[in-house]
């Protein structure tokens, strides 16, 4: 039993107490309240047994109320049954990928990955799974006949997928993907940061499980970092839970409610970002100065029948191109007046990025050069600002 508060207790006893543990009010807030508490307790030891058993609050690591409101907005938004909060974007990824291979009943033995994927996650793939024996093979994704050559030559366990990658934006075809996963045994893990589940959503086409940096579009705002998994069957649920409550890879009730508004203004954010991209990318692609431009949503971009035929009207907020030789990259970033350089994507301001020096930096020069990144390869998201004026910036800079 909690213990009633009493005015007979020494002064530092009742401060210690008071204000605590009260009675909830009649009425309910409207928003979900930050519950910052990290431990919680019960008024019987049945109760309390059956917390630790996962059916309550026992303890913040296993659970927060304030984290399963968010987990619950983003199962809502990818159509998935279940999703559990992590600290960041790619601890959902090495949680999605370890509970992937609990979820087969067997230790991960081969992943599929893409060739061009983020920088940080080829790392995370050479240095936390290559060294315990786990084969990492790559592959172009858009290729599916070099696919099917894996798949017949190797029993895979894990499928890794990013809908629209880093940096290059290549889109493959989800459903085809998925169906061969399945029909080998194999889970499918995506990456669905960028693209977001405005332009597609992958559980709805037969992934397993999606990840995503929360930090990006579904926070929105710049001022908050976390990360979540999302899962198609909730039987996947509980490898998941087991990772977090294990290894700690939890985020904190504050991140968690911040990520939760930033949310419900999502679809807005998201429309009118992607309506910008395709006006800016089209203009950019028609300067003298900048040599190329890769987007899904232009003629020009090798995957555009793909994305046409897969995504739809929607083909993201984000693209990259890269300047002409003769166009000074640091001359280019100093002319900037409102487009920001940082490394990260998917806040309400408009941003670049230099694959080369920041996602990507981890990777050696000749590994950039294979995945066509070059030094004067620009990444682009694209914020809610007006794209005149966003065009305006570009153009200045050019210059």
């Amino acid at each position: 039993m909690p213990p009633k508060f009493s005015t007979t207790w020494d002064y530092s006893t009742q401060l210690v107490h008071a204000g605590e543990r009260l009675s909830h009010p009649p009425g309910r807030p409207t928003t979900t309240p930050l519950y910052s508490s990290s431990t919680y307790y019960h008024d019987t030891l049945d109760s309390f047994n059956d917390a630790l058993g996962g059916h309550g609050y026992a303890y913040g690591r296993n659970g927060n109320p304030t984290n399963v409101a968010y987990e619950q907005a983003c199962a809502t938004a990818e159509g998935g049954t279940a999703a559990m909060s992590t600290a960041s974007g790619m601890a959902a990824i090495y949680s999605a990928l370890l509970a992937a291979g609990r979820t087969l009943g067997r230790p991960l033995h081969t992943i599929i990955a893409p060739r061009d994927v983020y920088g940080a996650t080829t790392v995370m793939l050479r240095d936390f799974f290559a060294p315990y024996g786990v084969t990492i093979l790559t592959c172009d994704m858009t290729d599916l006949h070099a696919l099917d050559a894996l798949l017949a030559a190797h029993k895979v366990d894990v499928i890794y997928i990013e809908q629209l990658s880093n940096p290059l934006f290549r889109v493959v075809d989800m459903a085809a993907i998925c169906a061969r996963a399945q029909a080998h045994g194999a889970r499918t893990v995506v990456d669905n940061t960028i693209a977001t589940p405005l332009v597609q959503k992958p559980l709805l086409l037969g992934a397993d499980f999606v990840c995503h940096s929360a930090t990006k579009y579904f926070a929105g705002h710049g001022d908050v970092s976390g990360g979540v998994v999302v899962v198609r069957e909730h039987s996947s649920y509980a490898a998941l839970a087991h990772n977090n409550a294990t290894v700690g890879m939890v985020l904190g009730p504050y991140e968690a409610q911040q990520i939760l508004r930033g949310i419900k203004t999502m679809p807005l954010r998201v429309e009118r970002q992607n309506a910008s991209a395709i006006v800016v990318a089209e203009w950019l692609e028609a300067h003298k100065n900048v040599a190329r431009v890769y987007y899904p949503g232009l003629p020009s971009h090798p995957d555009y029948a793909t994305a046409k035929r897969t995504l739809g009207a929607r083909m993201g907020a984000m693209f990259a191109f890269e300047l002409a030789e003769s166009v000074s990259l640091e001359r280019f970033i100093d002319r900037l007046q409102m487009i920001l350089m940082v490394s990260t994507l998917g806040d309400i301001y408009t941003m670049i990025s230099i694959p080369a020096l920041a996602s990507h930096r981890g990777l050696t020069p000749q590994e950039r050069a294979v995945r066509g990144i070059s030094d004067q390869l620009i990444r682009v998201s694209i914020g809610i600002e007006a794209a005149d004026d966003i065009i305006a910036d570009f153009d200045h800079a050019l210059a």
